[in-house]
This record gives structure tokens, sequence and C-alpha cells, in this order.
């Protein structure tokens, strides 16, 4: 059984590559970004909590994001290993995650502020569906339409010039130090996360030594198009 920590900032395609791995692998993606959005969308106890925080370009704090990852963690659905996005940020989480699981490397995606910033500017997501495109490599047919259900496209509420601005400050002040510990502990792989999808995917394969998975052309359609794309969602 495999579990991994992917980290970077929003915007530099961790997501992608952790649903790809996790396609190729059997692995289950589990992203604090989309828990959190899916407590939004059901209007649970903790969602106005959450999306007045999030909206702001806040990060949530430890004690309510350690819940929700150890109730979504809890339901043991991962019987082959679990990618896990967006979680820890800070030391605290990390004491927690590390007490309780035995995890076997980071995953560290590097790009520029620049790149990411450009990046999540250009992210949409279907209002009705629920997939995601970005105008950079990833364009709908019609403009503002998603392809698939004809529904209309809309910005995520924290995809604003201000939210990504905290959100990138945050990384650098309380993300980067806790990287620097994994460091010591002989767990990270550094990637370069500005290559084409599948360049980034190789590498990533490379760097952890997982074994053969299954051939690209069995991924998912979403997927094959984003690699043939080569730009991440």
């Amino acid at each position: 059984m495999y579990k991994f920590i992917i980290m970077g900032i929003q915007g530099c395609g961790k997501g992608t590559q952790a649903k790809l791995l996790c396609e190729a692998y059997d692995f289950v993606h589990i992203s604090i970004g989309d828990q959190f959005r899916w407590h939004i969308a059901n209007h649970t106890k903790l969602a106005a909590k959450v999306n007045r925080i999030i909206s702001g370009g806040n990060m949530v704090g430890d004690d309510l994001v350690a819940k929700v990852v150890s109730e979504r963690l809890a339901w043991h659905d991962w019987n082959y290993g679990f990618v896990l996005d967006g979680f820890p940020r800070t030391f605290a989480q990390a004491e927690f995650l590390f007490e309780n699981f035995n995890i076997n490397g980071v995953i560290h995606m590097e790009a520029p502020d620049s790149l990411v910033r450009e990046r999540v500017l250009a992210r949409r997501v279907c209002s009705g569906c629920g997939l995601d495109y970005n105008l950079i490599g990833h364009r709908p047919k019609t403009e503002g339409i998603c392809d698939v259900c004809g529904s209309p496209l809309v910005t995520r509420s924290d995809d604003h010039e201000e939210a990504i601005g905290k959100r990138i400050a945050d990384y650098h002040t309380k993300t980067e130090p806790m990287l620097r510990y994994f460091r010591r502990l002989g767990i990270v792989v550094d990637i370069n996360a500005t290559q084409t999808i599948p360049k980034v995917h190789a590498d990533i394969r490379a760097a952890l030594n997982l074994p053969d998975s299954r051939p690209l052309n069995s991924l998912t359609l979403h997927s094959e198009r984003e690699f043939a794309k080569g730009l991440p969602s």
C-alpha cells in the first residue's frame, strides 16, 4: 500500500497529477479542497464557515482541516493507497498525519509564482457537472459553456487576484518551512511542474520508483484530453 503527499502552490498542476497517479495505480485521490467544496455544495454545518474563510483567500484552521481529513481517511476505501492533495500545510497538520499514517513519499511540484497566478486566473468549472476547464489549454468549444452538459462555466469563489496573492504568500511562509522538514526525513522528490503533463507524470513515476501501470490509453477520457493538451487543468 502506497501513501503519498503531493505539494505545491495551488495552480501548479498537482490535482491533475494526483488524479493520473490514482487512475494508473487505483489509488484514492483525497483532495482537501474538494472535501471543503463538497461541504459547501451540500450545505453542511461547517459549510458557511469554510466558505467564508476560503472566499477570503485564507487558510482553514488546523483543527478544522484535521477533522475533515480524519473523517475522509476513516472511510478506508484506499485499498492500494492514497494521494493526499492539499494537506498538510502546517507543522501541526504534518504532526497529525505522521502520527497516524506511514507516509511513503512527498511529491513536490515546482513552478514559479508568475506561472501559477496565470494558470489559476484561467481556471473555470462547470456549474452543472463540475468538469474543470482552463482557458490556457483546455478551452470549451463554445465560450463560457460546458462541452458535456451545456451549463455555464464559472470562476471558483477563491480564484480572484487578492485570494491568489494570499495563498501564494501563505505557501511561502507556512508550507515551505514544512517542506524543509520533510527533506530532512529524506522523503521528498522534486518535480519540474512547468513541463507537459505526460512528462511530469513520467518524472513522478520514475522518482517514486513506481512499477509499470496500465497503458495510458486505458485512462479516463478526461485525462486523455488533458494529456493531449499538455497543460494542467
